[in-house]
């Protein structure tokens, strides 16, 4: 009897599920937290993606805990953050603490969870654009005209207490062009552009960005005309250059000139030659060794004959190869070798 019983159970349940398989009815799908973000440090939001449903009721529910801690928590707040997210206030958000966090999808057919996401809320800050973007063209009477932009940080950021800081970027283009100009104002709330075009209509943008986080949304665009005469004239600034620069030219010819000397002649004065002290330049010019070489005080040094004489009688002595080079060099000099030949024929005798 129990066998029955038991053999029935089975097939009923076989048979429950076929027909549920037939109509599609299927386990929820895999669900994924896609993204966590805090505008200021003390709360955040995560959202997640459902999987497929299974053609059946889903309800979903995420739980976590502290990273060292076993105890498991549910989300505080399934509203505040829309559809298909968990919103954390004040009193659950801790700074400098992991949360441990997965989402779980339940229907009739079974459950299905999603992979664990380890968020810290000092790397997930995304504030809110920056508001109240204001824009102007401004015309110093002496200074260049410019465009200054004028701005606030989000009002959920408390900047006062130091505890946040805040870089900011604007970027603006004509109404017609493609590409944005992007400037980084670092943590200042104005900034002044100078290079636009005239009779332009820009868009300007502003967006914010903490020092551990994500760059904001860009905040609305703002429109602003560019006055026709935008630039400034500078033709009274050239004049007064050009004129400043004649007197000094004028100036430097009128110096030059009392002293008697050209312009090149000051720009490019001559090498000095050498000078000896007591020494006649003229002997250079008239090529006497004798009377250069008694102007230098060498009165002692040999006479180029003398010298001639003493390199014959080397060669003389030496062996019959440099008898040849005798013989050839009374070749280039006959006038010498008839001199010299008498006194070796004293010598010889």
């Amino acid at each position: 009897m129990k066998e029955n019983v038991a053999s029935a159970t089975i097939f009923t349940l076989l048979l429950f599920l076929n027909t549920c398989l037939l109509n599609g009815q299927l386990p929820p799908g895999k669900p994924e937290i896609f993204k966590c973000r805090s505008p200021n440090k003390e709360t955040f939001t995560c959202w997640w993606r459902p999987g497929t449903d299974g053609g059946l009721p889903t309800n979903y529910s995420l739980t976590y805990h502290r990273e060292g801690e076993t105890l498991m928590h549910e989300c505080p707040d399934y509203i505040t953050g829309g559809p298909n997210s968990c919103h954390f206030g004040k009193q659950y958000t801790s700074m400098w603490r992991t949360y441990i966090m997965m989402v779980n999808a339940t229907n009739q057919m079974g459950s299905s969870f999603s992979d664990e996401l380890y968020v810290d809320v000092t790397y997930i800050v995304q504030p809110d654009p920056p508001l109240e973007l204001a824009v102007e063209v401004k015309k110093p009477e002496d200074r260049k005209p410019y465009l200054w932009i004028k701005w606030s940080p989000p009002t959920l950021i408390d900047l006062k207490t130091g505890w946040f800081t805040l870089l900011y970027e604007i970027r603006l283009k004509p109404e017609k062009a493609a590409e944005w100009e992007i400037h980084f104002a670092g943590q200042q709330t104005e900034f002044k552009i100078l290079s636009l075009h005239p009779g332009q209509k820009y868009l300007v943008q502003v967006r914010c960005k903490p020092d551990h986080g994500y760059w904001s949304a860009w905040s609305p665009e703002t429109f602003i005309q560019i006055p026709s005469d935008f630039t400034m004239n500078d033709t009274t600034v050239w004049i007064s250059v050009a004129v400043l620069s004649a007197v000094i030219c004028l100036i430097i010819v009128w110096a030059v000139a009392l002293k008697g000397y050209s312009m090149v002649t000051c720009i490019f004065p001559p090498v000095p030659g050498p000078k000896i002290k007591g020494f006649d330049a003229h002997l250079l010019e008239k090529g006497k060794s004798e009377e250069l070489l008694s102007a230098l005080g060498c009165q002692d040094f040999p006479p180029t004959s003398d010298y001639e004489d003493l390199l014959v009688e080397y060669l003389e002595v030496d062996d019959s190869e440099d008898q040849h080079l005798m013989s050839v060099h009374s070749k280039e000099h006959p006038s010498q070798e008839r001199e010299q030949q008498p006194a070796q024929e004293a010598r010889d005798s």
